[in-house]
């Protein structure tokens, strides 16, 4: 085949290449599913989001949200340091990979964002729909004397 026929490789982000990607997919369906199996209360209301593998394969940046909201975040954190070689051990057995990840796990401040903006045009939205006070006919303001 001639290179006319092939199209150009996309330009990708320095460790979001298509092996990133599907290294980083992998270890968040791993994860998720050994997350079920923990039998650890702070973990149960708690859902991997993301997982950022960098281009060199040494690290993994274990996103995560609960219901729990930032409130419980440092409770998450212990638990997932007090697990972390249970879940780095799943992982190397079941990616077959010649390298396993050191896994580092973070809130996902995507979804965190995303509700602080839901809030502030909510609260928006109500302060706009919320009629003005009537002007007093007698020249003042219309609250209480």
């Amino acid at each position: 085949m001639s290179r006319a026929g092939r199209r150009p490789p996309k330009p990708t982000a320095v460790g979001k290449g298509p092996r990133t990607a599907r290294l980083g997919e992998l270890l968040r369906e791993v994860l998720a599913e050994e997350l079920e199996r923990i039998d650890d209360v702070r973990l149960e209301l708690v859902s991997i989001t993301n997982v950022e593998v960098d281009a060199d394969l040494n690290r993994a940046i274990v996103s995560f949200d609960s219901l729990a909201g930032e409130k419980g975040d440092a409770e998450i954190l212990e638990a997932f340091s007090a697990c972390r070689v249970r879940l780095q051990a799943s992982v190397g057995r079941q990616i077959h990979a010649r390298k396993t990840p050191v896994l580092q796990f973070r809130p996902d401040e995507v979804i965190r964002s995303a509700e602080r903006i839901d809030r502030l045009l909510r609260s928006h939205e109500a302060s706009a729909t919320r009629p003005a006070p009537e002007p007093d006919p007698r020249g003042g303001d219309a609250g209480p004397a």
